[in-house]
């Protein structure tokens, strides 16, 4: 074999598992693999997982920050006006060298697939062009799935449908919309009623932004779970943030929730990000804006984790870790059970990868060798820690090494260094 990574810890529970890897597949997973290899790494028990994958992303505004000046008031509206205003000054080299540096900060966190949105509202598709470069240019190391997003409205903005089908005429890959952003419910829910149908017509999977508001009365969600039923699109649509159902009564998301489940749509929340933007005009009872995930979880409805933004008009913090996503939601949705912070991990690994589409995604044999050594020994340390990515592995290629994290001390009677991980 090329590699072997020996004594792993897996996500499912499994221990001192050995990972044999020819080429860019796994071909064997098993505990004390009779084989030997050119390249082998002792995992130590830690915990060896597949990449992470963010479901939600836009990449053609990352790394933007203070252009053309600071978001003042935090809010969603003042991030999309800022935006509006950056638009004409964007050159294709700025955008593609901004994505191209975050792709980097992406593998070294072992995040190695990411969805991510871009505008289309600007009839020149600059960074339509810019991020379909970009994911060329990325293939053999990260796996970018780009959405068509009408930033300004389908209906709201000039020619954005025209706009949208020449950007996936251009190689972008999934259909977005913003209905909630139209000028009024009716606009929404038929921008909805045209991007299904058109997604439906050309084979494409669907992510809508989706009831990114404060506002109970935001019901686009119940829109998108009927035309994703009416359409046989099942398996093959996201609502992104569904904000708004964290101010929703408890009677409407009871019926909510089990038509979401039967329309087979999946949820992507953006725990950062949703909590940043969300209640700003709220004083005290301050609502915190992500949806609602463990009531989602427990309907049987399919709940990914995105970054949403990193250093852009709307965020500026973030650094393409989803470990760092994951802990957020952990604690904004109290998911602190050890089943429930699990399902987390997963939020952020095996789930957002069944969005996608990605073939290949896993630890069995068949699966592309794409893996990451964590310095934790399950996901819940992993999440807690924040855990260093010993090592990044793309195609049976490790790609990026980090130390694991440790201290040096000088305490009277204290050992001379801590090892964060065996921390409690």
């Amino acid at each position: 074999m090329d590699l072997i990574i020996r004594n792993a810890s897996l996500p499912d529970g499994r221990t001192q598992i050995d990972i044999g890897i020819n080429g860019a597949r796994i071909v064997a997973v098993e505990p004390a693999l009779a084989a030997t290899a050119s390249q082998e790494i002792d995992a130590q028990c830690n915990l060896v997982t597949p990449p992470f994958v963010d479901a939600h992303f836009h990449m053609d505004a990352a790394l933007s920050y203070g252009l053309p000046r600071v978001n003042a008031s935090g809010t969603l509206l003042e991030g999309i006006a800022l935006w509006g205003e950056l638009k004409p000054t964007l050159t294709q080299h700025a955008v593609l060298e901004r994505a191209l540096q975050y792709c980097d900060w992406a593998v070294a966190r072992g995040l190695l697939a990411i969805r991510s949105h871009v505008d289309v509202c600007d009839p020149r598709l600059l960074a339509v062009e810019a991020l379909v470069e970009v994911k060329r240019r990325v293939a053999p190391y990260l796996d970018l799935q780009l959405v068509a997003f009408p930033q300004d409205g389908l209906l709201r903005s000039p020619g954005a449908f025209d706009n949208l089908k020449r950007a996936i005429a251009l190689g972008v890959d999934v259909v977005g919309g913003i209905p909630h952003f139209e000028r009024t419910m009716a606009d929404g829910a038929k921008s909805i009623r045209l991007l299904c149908e058109f997604a439906a017509q050309k084979g494409l999977r669907v992510d809508m932004h989706c009831d990114e508001s404060d506002d109970p009365m935001s019901r686009h969600i119940e829109t998108l779970a009927a035309e994703t039923h009416r359409l046989g699109l099942q398996g093959r649509v996201a609502g992104s943030h569904l904000t708004s159902m964290h101010s929703m009564n408890n009677d409407y998301v009871s019926k909510l929730l089990p038509l979401i489940r039967e329309a087979g749509v999946a949820v992507i929340a953006n725990p950062l990000v949703n909590i940043t933007l969300q209640g700003r005009a709220d004083t005290y009872p301050k609502r915190r804006g992500m949806t609602r995930v463990p009531e989602m979880l427990a309907a049987g409805i399919d709940v990914a984790f995105g970054h949403d933004c990193v250093m852009d008009p709307w965020y500026g913090f973030g650094s393409g870790d989803m470990l760092e996503v994951a802990h957020m939601a952990l604690h904004v949705a109290q998911m602190t059970g050890v089943d429930a912070s699990r399902a987390c991990f997963t939020a952020i690994t095996q789930t957002p990868a069944r969005i996608l589409g990605l073939e290949g995604y896993g630890v069995e044999p068949g699966c592309h060798a794409d893996l990451v050594w964590l310095d934790a020994r399950d996901p819940v340390e992993a999440i807690r820690l924040r855990a260093a990515r010993l090592a990044v592995i793309r195609r049976g290629q490790v790609v990026s090494r980090q130390p694991a994290a440790q201290a040096t001390l000088a305490l009277p009677g204290r050992p001379a260094s801590v090892n964060f991980k065996l921390c409690r």
